[in-house]
């Protein structure tokens, strides 16, 4: 199966006063509800780091040999050296915590301490999602979307319109200019990867989109729907359709952007998506640091009178580290809801 789970140290829930099936109920509740949003680990290269180690790890991959020269008769050729690149990644610890008193918790209508866990569980998918897509946001390798009218799809050609933006700055995003993705640009994107010989994952590149950015997309001749796949059994999570040999994966989390280093020429969103094959990027499971639950309940820790009761998460983390650059491409676009979309 394509789908990796997210680690979750099950029957580790810190609380001396609940019970076994409590804490294994509850740390399935913040299994359940942090899985459904977690995009960009799928794709990663997982490296593990056994516990008693500093938090770092390394990868390290193999230098590539340049092409062989002609050789001349009774000469001795210079050879190439040999080596390894490393590139190091290190852990850091994220976490927190909410207090439920016992006066809610006693006559509170719904179950507190379930829908505390349930929103906890959203909390830890948001800011692990969202580390793992600010960490790629560093890649350097980036295209912007061609000018276009936005009825006809066709190069803009208006006063002042790039054509062909090489900065945010020069992205247009108005009635009769925008920079969209469109399967022209999807197109220049592989073609991109593929002259950087990027590796496929299974026969594809991937993308991760925001919804923003695939409501325009999909309405564009040659998109085709996850569900009409020839082996839809084998999706990834969020994938909703494929395009020029990419499947597209739509998430919510993915980077809406309206600062002034991403400002476009309205001054509205600026949507990045990210293209990228086998092994881009790497994440590190540390052993131990995992993510965890942890319930106190008000006998162990709500003062002389057990007035409240706390639940809360931790979990270590790298975000994310860019292992080859050339295997991510931050595609920068505009849509036509770049006007009204907030920042994320």
């Amino acid at each position: 199966m394509a789908v990796t789970d997210i680690t979750v140290n099950m029957g580790k829930t810190t609380d001396v006063g609940l019970s076994q099936e409590l804490k294994a109920f509850y740390d399935t509740e913040l299994l359940e509800n942090a899985r459904a949003e977690m995009i960009y680990a799928q794709f990663a290269k997982r490296q593990p780091l056994p516990a008693n180690h500093k938090g770092q790890v390394e990868w390290r991959k193999w230098n590539t040999f340049d092409r062989a020269n002609k050789l001349t008769e009774g000469v001795i050729p210079t050879g190439q050296k040999f080596g390894v690149t490393t590139i190091s990644g290190s852990v850091d610890q994220y976490g927190t915590y909410t207090t439920i008193t016992d006066k809610l918790e006693l006559r509170a209508y719904d179950d507190v301490i379930l829908g505390a866990t349930e929103e906890m569980g959203a909390s830890a998918a948001e800011t692990q999602e969202k580390l793992i897509r600010d960490a790629l946001l560093l890649g350097t390798n980036v295209l912007y979307c061609d000018n276009v009218d936005p009825a006809t799809g066709e190069i803009a050609t208006g006063s002042g319109v790039t054509a062909t933006p090489t900065s945010c700055a020069q992205m247009e995003a108005s009635d009769s200019a925008m920079s969209l993705l469109t399967p022209a640009m999807i197109n220049k994107a592989v073609t991109i990867m593929k002259k950087n010989r990027v590796p496929r994952i299974n026969g594809r590149y991937y993308a991760v989109i925001h919804p923003s950015v695939a409501h325009d997309l999909r309405s564009c001749e040659g998109w085709i729907e996850a569900h009409k796949y020839a082996a839809p059994e084998e999706l990834y999570n969020g994938e909703i359709g494929e395009l020029h040999g990419v499947r597209f994966i739509e998430d919510v989390f993915a980077p809406v952007l309206k600062s002034d280093t991403y400002k476009n020429k309205a001054a509205g969103a600026t949507y990045a998506t990210y293209f990228f094959g086998k092994d881009a990027f790497g994440i590190i499971d540390p052993e131990g640091g995992a993510l965890e639950m942890i319930v106190h309940d008000k006998g162990e820790i709500g003062g002389p009178l057990n007035q409240f009761s706390t639940i809360g998460y931790k979990f270590e983390t790298n975000g994310a580290t860019i292992l080859y650059p050339e295997r991510l491409l931050r595609v920068m676009s505009c849509s036509s809801f770049s006007a009204s979309d907030a920042a994320n």
